[in-house]
């Protein structure tokens, strides 16, 4: 599949959200929105109305991460605000199949996000109930921290299962993705790249976008 790039406005100026959003509307292919509970992560961002207000500024298609417990209660919500994928934590819910077929029925992509140190095996029998599964390359919670190399073999073993599988899943990483880090992600085998600070904190958000977009490209390709 070929490369998505998903900046992430975790990074960007909340005061300005709909000004970052516009800044990288012609480049890539996703908003990521990082929602926090602060209980599941000890982290607080924002919530449906934010988003139903970004959805109706923003061209691109919201990419809503809820690192949020009982996802089952609020997953809906983030569709009926505007979302076109909805990621729940595998580790927030006892039932993640009841929430990804809520999901779709809402009218969104939905998307299970497993942590660094959680394995994968407890949840292959269930990938073919998601459209996207997300590796998460950092813990969870803050922006800026440094990538974790540990996850490229997790990366690779599910890029793998999907092959074997021959189902239509992308494989998404998320946390500390940047012209360096992108490259090993899309060697291992992943297609769908969230940045945040590598693109914010870059003096020409766009171009940054576009050189991330060549990078795991270029990689993709040589794998």
């Amino acid at each position: 599949m070929a490369v998505q790039i998903a900046p992430s406005i975790l990074s960007a100026d909340f005061a300005r959200l709909a000004e970052e959003a516009a800044v990288v509307a012609e480049v890539a292919d996703w908003l990521h929105v990082d929602v926090m509970d602060n209980h599941f992560v000890p982290n607080l961002t924002l919530g449906a109305p934010v988003v139903a207000a970004l959805a109706k500024a923003a061209t691109l298609p919201l990419d809503c991460h809820l690192m949020i417990t009982s996802p089952e209660r609020w997953a809906t919500s983030y569709v009926e605000a505007g979302a076109s994928s909805v990621t729940i934590h595998a580790e927030a819910t006892a039932d993640p199949t009841a929430v990804a077929r809520d999901i779709r029925a809402a009218g969104a992509r939905a998307g299970l996000a497993l942590n660094p140190g959680t394995p994968l095996d407890g949840y292959v029998d269930m990938i073919d109930s998601f459209d996207m599964l997300l590796l998460m390359t950092v813990q969870p919670g803050f922006g800026g921290q440094p990538f974790r190399a540990d996850v490229l073999p997790k990366i690779a073993a599910l890029r793998r299962l999907i092959t074997d599988r021959g189902i239509d899943l992308w494989l998404q990483v998320d946390g500390g993705v940047n012209a360096e880090t992108i490259e090993q992600c899309a060697a291992a085998g992943a297609d769908v790249f969230v940045a945040g600070s590598a693109v914010y904190a870059a003096d020409d958000p766009a171009e940054a976008v576009r050189r991330l977009r060549a990078s795991a490209t270029n990689a993709q390709a040589a794998s």
